[in-house]
């Protein structure tokens, strides 16, 4: 087997190598190859090479690690009502965050120049170079094109060119996803450790839906994988959406129709689950049947998919107890007796802080491809 030097520091970075001696075991390779791909890899400032690890007896094995300040990567979780922003080290520890507010539903004019600039001042006292972006918005995204495709939430960004947005920060190339997806990322460094099936539910402003199959995030064939929000459900017959349908699981279930529904008001699903923590009665109970009215088509995902777990983050998850009870009680009411015999119902790993972790996983695992990899290898060859 012959495996390039990205593929090498791939073997790596997932710890399944930590010496030379793993990859000669792991890929079949001479002394000779795996010597020269390693120290392509030294060059070019990506690894590590000679720290020491834990000897089992004899001389300490050569280590390999990768080198987390190689270079950052920029993560952008744009929402309804905010940008959430951060950088982070080759290795995923977060440097730096901050947060931009912005008007609801703000198009990319009034929202991206302030999050250029917080960006540049987070990376004012950093001195490694950026790599990449992994930036999320809601709804449906092209990841090929970089541009959003349909988001009812945020009006005015459909097709709209991101990364000159951008520019005057980073020129470093720009990897978007949804954000049920970026999500389901976060799970990867997070739950994914102990299941390999796994649906990550986003329980926000709108509904959405992160798929985790056999380790892999599952995007779909124009990545509207998950769009459980817009699912029709009974009781929601004749209810206007704000995709301009009716009848989607949104409009009785999505944070945005639950504010309208308590008294007094609040202006936004954070301060309802606010209100549920603190033991408002009104705020428990629209939560937990807002659980029961989305547990009730998750079933019908899970008896298709038997994951072994299900995920649940945004900003329902911070009252998790209130909002998951609801989960459970549609869901083992309704699957089947085999699909739920050993389903876990969790919290998110991350917390308020997925979306950022999940946009920082899309950049890495892009920045740090066996492709691109070879690629920055190749390029400094040839400028040398």
């Amino acid at each position: 087997m012959s495996e390039s030097a990205g593929e090498i520091l791939g073997l790596v970075r997932s710890g399944r190598a930590a010496t030379r001696a793993d990859l000669r075991r792991l890929t079949g390779m001479s002394r000779t190859a795996v010597d020269s791909r390693l120290a392509a890899l030294a060059d070019a400032g990506l690894l590590l090479l000679g720290e020491e690890l834990p000897s089992t007896g004899g001389r300490p094995p050569a280590g390999l690690v990768l080198n987390a300040t190689a270079g950052v990567v920029l993560a952008v979780a744009i929402g309804r009502s905010r940008a959430q922003l951060a950088v982070f080290d080759l290795a995923g520890t977060e440097i730096g965050v901050s947060e931009v507010a912005h008007e609801h539903g703000a198009g990319p004019d009034a929202v991206l120049p302030a999050v250029a600039d917080t960006l540049a001042d987070l990376l004012a006292d950093v001195p490694h170079p950026v790599l990449g972006v992994g930036l999320s918005l809601p709804g449906t995204v092209d990841p090929v094109r970089r541009v959003s495709i349909d988001s009812p939430v945020m009006a005015g960004w459909d097709g709209v060119d991101l990364a000159p947005y951008l520019a005057a920060v980073t020129t470093a190339p720009l990897h978007l996803g949804n954000d049920a997806d970026v999500l389901a990322r976060s799970e990867r460094l997070g739950h994914a450790a102990a299941y390999d099936d796994l649906l990550v539910v986003k329980a926000s402003t709108g509904l959405g839906l992160g798929i985790i199959a056999d380790g892999r995030v599952v995007s779909g064939h124009l990545g509207a994988a998950g769009e459980i929000g817009h699912t029709k459900v009974p009781a929601a017959e004749g209810l206007r959406c704000r995709c301009g349908d009716t009848g989607c699981l949104e409009t009785v279930a999505g944070g945005w129709a639950l504010v309208s529904r308590l008294d007094p008001p609040v202006s936004h699903v954070r301060e309802l689950t606010a209100r549920a923590v603190s033991g408002d009665a009104d705020a428990k109970a629209l939560l937990r049947e807002s659980g029961r009215q989305l547990g009730e088509v998750l079933a019908i995902a899970i008896n298709l998919l038997n994951p072994q777990a299900v995920v649940i983050g945004g900003d329902m998850a911070a009252a998790f107890d209130v909002y998951a009870a609801g989960v459970r009680e549609s869901v083992y009411g309704r699957a089947s007796a085999l699909a739920t015999r050993d389903l876990q119902v969790l919290p998110a790993t991350f917390g308020d802080r997925a979306g950022l972790v999940g946009c920082a996983a899309l950049a890495l695992d892009e920045v740090l491809s066996p492709s691109a990899v070879d690629a920055r290898l190749q390029d400094a060859a040839r400028t040398a």
